[in-house]
C-alpha cells in the first residue's frame, strides 16, 4: 500500500516551501533515510528523506513549485509498478507542525516532529506552544532514549556545517551514495568510540587455501576475500559479542550475522550485505556474495541487499594498499580491513567500537581469522 511523504515545515513562520530539487525519478528504489527532494524557504534548505524502504511512485508537485507545509509531497510504495493514489482533498495532517489543541510548535520542536514523523496532537503540552522539551520528553517516554541524547547534543541527524569556504566555487547536491557515506561517517563520529588494531600473517597460507577451494569448485575468480569474510562470520558465531552494538545504556546483540562487504564501483562505494550469513555454507556464501558484488557494480542492489549489516569486511588490496583504517558501518562494532602483502607478509586490521569490544577481543579474533587459512589436520 502506498504511503504519503509529507512536506516538512522548514521555518516556523513559513506555511509554504519551494520544491527545488528531486533526487530520484518516479519508480526508483529508495532506502530509509535516502534523500528524495530538497525544499527551501528564503532562509533555509531542508532535505526530505525516505521514511522507509520502497519505491517513489509519484510526486505531487514539479520542481520550482510552491507547496503547502504538510501537504503530500510524494507517494512511496512497496513495488515500482504500484499505482499511487490521488492527493486526498482533506488531510488530517494538513501541516506537519500542526497544533496540539491549537498550540503551535517552536521551530526546533517542529523539525523534531517532522524528523520522527510524530503527530503534534500526540504531544502533551501545558503552555501556549509545543516546546522542544515537550517533544524530547515524548521521545523518552516512548523508549527512544538514544534519539533523545542525539537531539539534545544538536539533533538526531547531524546538521551539516553551514559555513562556506572563502574561495569561489560551485555548490553541488550530494548524490544518494554520497549521502549514505555522510550518514556512515556521522554515525561513527557521533555514536561510536572507534579504535584500531591489526595483526600480520603469512599470506601464502591463505592463498593456498583459496587455490584449493577454487579448483575444487571450478570457480573463475579468486575467492580469497569471500572466504575471509565467511570465516569472519564463523568467528562472530563463536564470539557473538563481535556481532553487537550499543543502544542507549544497553548492549544490543543481533539475532543473525549480516555481513556487510564493501564494493567499489567507479567513484561510488557500496555495501553489499549477505543477510543471515550464519546459515550459509562456504560455497553458498561465496556464490551469494559474488551475486551481490555484480549487482553493486551495476548499481542494482535492492534495499534489503544494501542495508542491515551487523559486522563488516573491506579490502584495499587491489590498489596495493598495505594498511588502511576503515569507518564503521552504522550500528556495528567491527569492520575487518584486508590489505595487500609486502614480501609475503600481510596485515589484517580492524576498526572497532570500544564501547562494545576491547583491543584484546579484536586481536584474538584477527589472529583466528589469519590462522583459519591453515589446512585442517
Amino acid at each position: 500500500m502506498a504511503k504519503p511523504l509529507y512536506t516538512p515545515r522548514v521555518n516556523n513562520n513559513d506555511d509554504t516551501v519551494r520544491l527545488v530539487h528531486l533526487f530520484v525519478e518516479p519508480g526508483t528504489a529508495v532506502r530509509k533515510g535516502d534523500p528524495v527532494a530538497d525544499v527551501e524557504t528564503d532562509k533555509a534548505t531542508f532535505t526530505v528523506e525516505a521514511e522507509e524502504d520502497g519505491f517513489v511512485l509519484r510526486y505531487n508537485a514539479a520542481k520550482g513549485d510552491t507547496i503547502a507545509v504538510g501537504s503530500v509531497l510524494a507517494w512511496v510504495g512497496s513495488k515500482a509498478d504500484e499505482i499511487g493514489p490521488d492527493v486526498p482533498p482533506v488531510n488530517d495532517r494538513a501541516t506537519v507542525s500542526g497544533s496540539a489543541g491549537g498550540r503551535e510548535p517552536t521551530l526546533k520542536a517542529a523539525l523534531l516532529l517532522a524528523q520522527y514523523n510524530i503527530d503534534p496532537s500526540d504531544i502533551p503540552v501545558d503552555g501556549p506552544r509545543i516546546s522542544t522539551e515537550a517533544v524530547l520528553g515524548y521521545l523518552r517516554k516512548n523508549g527512544l532514549s538514544a534519539q533523545v541524547r542525539a537531539s539534545e547534543a544538536g539533533g538526531a541527524r547531524s546538521a551539516p556545517d553551514q559555513s562556506r569556504p572563502q574561495e569561489s566555487g560551485q555548490r553541488t547536491p550530494l548524490s544518494g551514495v554520497e549521502r549514505g557515506m555522510l550518514r556512515t561517517v556521522e554515525w561513527q563520529k557521533r555514536e561510536a568510540v572507534p579504535a584500531y588494531a591489526e595483526v600480520t600473517y603469512d599470506e601464502s597460507v591463505w592463498k593456498a587455501r583459496a587455490a584449493r577451494f577454487r579448483s575444487e569448485h571450478g570457480l573463475l575468480l579468486d575467492p580469497i576475500l569471500a572466504q575471509l569474510a565467511w570465516e569472519l562470520v564463523r568467528i562472530a558465531m563463536r564470539r557473538p559479542h563481535l556481532n553487537a552494538t550499543v543502544t542507549g545504556a544497553e548492549k544490543y546483540a543481533y539475532d543473525h550475522v549480516n555481513l556487510g562487504f564493501t564494493v567499489q564501483s567507479g567513484q561510488n562505494l557500496f555495501v553489499a550485505v549477505v543477510r543471515e550469513a550464519e546459515n550459509l555454507s562456504e560455497i553458498e556464501f561465496v556464490n551469494r556474495l559474488s551475486q551481490l558484488q555484480r549487482a553493486a557494480l551495476k548499481n542494482a542492489l535492492k534495499p534489503e541487499e544494501a542495508s542491515g549489516a551487523t559486522i563488516g569486511f573491506t579490502s584495499m588490496a587491489r590498489w596495493s594498499v598495505t594498511r588502511h583504517m576503515p569507518v564503521l558501518m552504522p550500528h556495528t562494532a567491527l569492520i575487518v580491513a584486508h590489505s595487500a602483502a609486502r614480501d609475503g607478509i600481510a596485515a589484517l586490521g580492524a576498526t572497532y567500537d570500544h564501547r562494545v569490544l576491547t583491543g584484546g577481543d579484536v586481536v584474538i579474533s584477527l589472529n583466528e581469522l589469519a590462522s583459519a587459512g591453515q589446512p585442517n589436520e
